[in-house]
């Protein structure tokens, strides 16, 4: 079994050296070196892993990632949210913000749950858009709040977020990425990869999406691979040989809006000086045989710089059965030198 590829193998071991060190009146801190999750609705399979860096075990250092996986609702309309979410670099909290960034946003969905599954299911891209952008802002918000409770700036107590949303309903192959921070939206598509990662404005932007709503400018070429196949027509893939998705004409009247908590005192004002991540967005309509990969950036780095992991991973999951869980935290486990970041990542297989 191949443990790692590119030219040369990894400086550090594969496995774990040193735990984080341990305060007795904060044990519920720790966070462990790995999770592990899966399951099965509808057409999809899901797996989903976080794993603690080479560096960050070799250092006795906590996970700075987080990992969220919850199904709200039953039958058609259940709705499962893949949440990940990656702390700040060098700050002692970084585990505690990216935790607190996945539960935020879980309760949020999870309020919303009813709503946003038929929203997603008929196809209202604006109003999932709008809705899903205020109640990442919401979460953001009670972080900056959290970091004042905590005596600390906001640029020290935050982390990067990026969701699935997936549908139980087998009739719907609608899948919904929306996050904030860097990472990474791949498609594995008869063995080709392609990026669907959202087009960040240029500075001096407002959106991530190129004012389209849906955050799905043309595909780019995958990593390690030629030419993707994906579209250039707007959300989701539609133009030759892809899936239109249009809004259900008969709804002319708006609905209410997305469950949020009740009003409470403002939080902090945003800090002078701290750059703003844009919102992004994207909806694609799913095939038999796609693979879906949503990663943070310790996985997403890798991916694009090194065409031998990309390749690999394709070759691996390109038959279109989804591995077992124990293969797919090996398949994510693969080390190249130079990536030594914590990994976490959630691939949705396609049937």
């Amino acid at each position: 079994m191949i443990t790692h590829v590119g030219d040369r193998p990894p400086t550090y071991d594969a496995e774990p050296t040193a735990l984080p060190a341990a305060v007795p009146q904060e044990l519920d801190g720790l966070v462990p070196d790995t999770v592990l999750d899966g399951a099965r609705y509808g057409t999809y399979t899901l797996r989903a892993a976080s794993v603690r860096g080479d560096s960050a075990r070799f250092r006795g250092e906590l996970r700075r990632d987080a990992l969220l996986t919850a199904r709200f609702g039953t039958d058609e309309h259940a709705l499962v949210l893949v949440a990940v979410a990656t702390g700040a670099r060098a700050t002692a909290s970084a585990h505690l913000a990216a935790a607190d960034a996945c539960r935020w946003i879980g309760e949020a969905v999870g309020r919303s749950h009813a709503r946003l599954s038929e929203d997603i299911r008929a196809g209202r891209r604006g109003e999932l858009k709008s809705g899903l952008n205020r109640l990442t802002d919401r979460t953001y918000g009670k972080l900056r709040a959290r970091a004042a409770e905590l005596g600390t700036e906001p640029r020290q107590y935050t982390a990067g977020l990026r969701c699935l949303l997936l549908p139980g309903d087998p009739d719907c192959r609608t899948r919904i990425f929306f996050g904030i921070g860097p990472g990474g939206l791949f498609r594995l598509r008869d063995g080709s990869w392609q990026d669907l990662e959202p087009e960040v404005p240029a500075a001096g932007g407002t959106s991530a999406d190129n004012g389209s709503g849906t955050g799905s400018g043309p595909s780019r070429p995958g990593p390690g691979s030629g030419t993707g196949s994906g579209s250039a027509s707007g959300w989701p893939d539609g133009g030759p040989g892809g899936e239109g998705l249009t809004a259900d004409p008969a709804v002319t009247t708006s609905w209410p809006s997305y469950v949020e908590d009740p009003p409470g005192p403002p939080g902090p004002p945003e800090v002078p000086g701290l750059p703003a991540e844009p919102f992004r967005f994207r909806g694609s309509v799913a095939r038999p045989g796609d693979t879906l990969l949503l990663c943070g950036p310790g996985l997403a780095g890798p991916l694009r710089g090194e065409p031998a992991l990309a390749r690999e991973l394709a070759a691996r999951w390109a038959p279109g059965q989804a591995p077992g869980l124990v293969a797919f935290l090996a398949d994510t486990q693969l080390r190249v030198k130079g990536y030594s970041d914590d990994r976490t990542s959630a691939g949705v297989w396609e049937a």
